[in-house]
């Protein structure tokens, strides 16, 4: 999509990694169609150049050039950023300064483009990015972007001078979120002690924008290419959110409450791929809670189409769901039991058994040959030597009951496990919690690997417990994490050489237990959650107690629906009145 620039302004989309990631990244795309529809508008897409294609200024000498129209990046008017994961940022600041532009939001002058960010990782925790970004922007971006480009493209007519027109977006633009003009005070233990806004006119939390079910579009590629994860599969966002409530998933709170598109809606969204002839991928937090589901996917069986859908629940897999995925020609199921033992799995307020997870192998072996996967977790809050050990347990009886109901075809596809370890994520109840010593993991990681060796057809993989430990620290960490961000470019990538020449501590921030009291880094962010309610969730998990999944509407336990319920109340008192919790 190619634009004349004309009286237009011109907006460098980026995502932090490489084309063939980026352009797998659904809302990287909704937002480039959201920017491109307007006609005062030219957003065209930046993406760090591939390995072989590295140089410190590109082959012509203007440095990061578009995709679009090899425009060079410095000449935008604004630069933004789309932030999904925590392990891309440092190629944040490989983009800048491939594109010329200054890396320090404070060093940048009325001749540099603004540089922005969105996405999810923006409405979780955007301080450790705080140094190099002018302003975030904060939520859903359909709820955001064409308010802000209105004000944006005010401004820019009138106005050169690049700190006015971020005081006055800060000021004017709902979900905008500007570090420069906010200060942190620390004690001497490293605890944040004050945040305090520099100007009065500006306010002291920001509000995450959000769509109600009416207003929120149904979401899908509007380019498709080969060269992606998905290759040429247009995908579909089916809801967003979920309502399960597992203590550990940021998803599950900041995209509350739950919401789910039509059927009709969908259905009609669905006839019109299958006409092009593209194959779906169907997208959700939990794709067999989405209502209709079976209808959505018959209908696409029925119509000679093809789908893959991502992680299912065990306890709302149903035989029509599992049936049309193998008509569809999916030979691979992914369940997510995230832990072994019926005990951890109430800790981390799963909803679901032993019997729930073996009664859906169990379908899903009749139903064809299909591999398995299965997402655990290890160092999760509370986890013993037991828990771990149940993991195997129960692969073991999943594989039996695979073979089992495989045995009248005298064949059983691989059983794959993917087991990562726990981070600690903003906005759950366990945010307060640290994530478990390397050492620990990776002790736990080599029993699992020793144990389930001895099991033929079942394969293990674990995530990197180093960029584990690392993610927890973009994860949790303030402001001070720019200055190791900064550190980790200047010593191209190095982790290890970056944490040895530093006075800042990542384990302060890694392993460190953290107060109900304390001021976080991020509690700036108004999701509409009381701190409350996470902190009386929290205590459940401890006590490995479940509490209910969401009641959208119906309940106000959370905040996002409603009025503070009774025990909330009461906890908000214990905590003013300083009772220990």
């Amino acid at each position: 999509m190619q634009k004349d620039w004309g009286g237009r302004i011109s907006v460098a989309l980026a995502y932090p990694n490489v084309y063939r990631i980026g352009m797998s990244n659904l809302g990287f795309q909704v937002v480039y169609a959201l920017l491109n529809r307007r006609q005062d508008v030219v957003a065209e897409r930046f993406f760090l150049p591939d390995v072989q294609e590295m140089s410190p200024t590109g082959d012509s000498g203007k440095g990061l050039v578009s995709v679009e129209s090899l425009s060079p990046l410095q000449k935008f008017d604004l630069v933004a950023f789309s932030l999904s994961f925590e392990n891309d940022y440092s190629n944040i600041l490989k983009i800048l300064q491939l594109g010329k532009i200054p890396l320090l939001s404070r060093e940048r002058t009325d001749f540099h483009p603004l540089i922005a960010a969105g996405g999810i990782n923006t409405f979780l925790n955007p301080e450790p990015l705080a140094a190099f970004f002018d302003f975030f922007l904060l939520g859903e971006a359909e709820g955001i972007f064409d308010s802000f480009m209105d004000l944006f493209r005010d401004l820019k007519r009138f106005n050169t001078d690049r700190r006015e027109i971020i005081k006055i977006m800060a000021r004017e633009a709902s979900s905008l979120y500007v570090p420069s003009f906010y200060s942190i005070e620390y004690y001497d233990n490293g605890l944040i002690k004050s945040r305090h806004v520099i100007d009065p006119s500006i306010p002291e939390s920001i509000p995450v924008s959000r769509l109600d079910l009416d207003t929120l579009p149904v979401r899908r590629s509007t380019i498709l290419t080969r060269d992606t994860e998905f290759s040429g599969k247009v995908l579909v966002e089916l809801a967003r959110g979920c309502g399960r409530s597992c203590r550990f998933c940021a998803a599950g709170y900041v995209y509350r409450p739950p919401r789910f598109h039509d059927e009709g809606v969908l259905s009609s969204m669905i006839e019109e791929i299958l006409e092009e002839g593209h194959p779906l991928g169907l997208l959700s937090a939990c794709v067999s809670d989405v209502p209709g589901i079976e209808n959505l996917t018959g209908l696409i069986v029925e119509r000679g189409g093809r789908y893959s859908v991502s992680s299912l629940r065990a306890d709302s897999l149903t035989q029509d769901m599992a049936t049309h995925l193998w008509e569809a020609g999916q030979r691979s199921i992914a369940i997510a039991p995230e832990a072994g033992s019926e005990r951890l799995r109430r800790v981390i307020n799963k909803h679901l058994t032993q019997k729930q997870i073996i009664d859906a192998v169990k379908m899903i072996a009749k139903t064809g040959d299909f591999s398995l996967r299965l997402y655990f977790m290890i160092g999760l809050p509370t986890e013993t030597r037991e828990d771990v050990e149940e993991i195997v347990s129960l692969v073991k009886k999943i594989k039996h009951h695979m073979v089992k109901e495989s045995s009248t075809r005298g064949k059983i596809r691989q059983i794959k496990l993917s087991v990562n370890c726990f981070i600690p994520k903003p906005f759950t109840p366990f945010q307060w919690f640290p994530m478990e010593d390397l050492s620990s993991l990776k002790d736990k990681q080599r029993r699992l690997k020793k144990a389930l060796s001895r099991e033929g057809g079942v394969k293990v993989s674990f995530d990197v417990s180093k960029w584990a430990y690392i993610q927890t620290l973009l994860s949790v960490g303030d402001r001070r994490v720019s200055s190791l961000l900064l550190a980790l470019h200047e010593n191209d990538g190095d982790w290890t050489k970056t944490f040895r020449n530093r006075d800042l501590n990542p384990d302060f921030y890694v392993y460190r237990r953290k107060s109900f009291r304390e001021i976080l880094p991020w509690d700036f962010i108004d999701h509409g959650i009381r701190r409350e309610h996470l902190i009386k969730e929290s205590m459940l998990a401890l006590r490995a107690e479940e509490s209910e999944t969401c009641r959208v509407g119906e309940c106000t336990r959370c905040g996002v629906c409603g009025q503070r319920n009774k025990d909330e109340l009461s906890l908000h008192k214990a905590l003013s009145g300083g009772e220990e919790l």
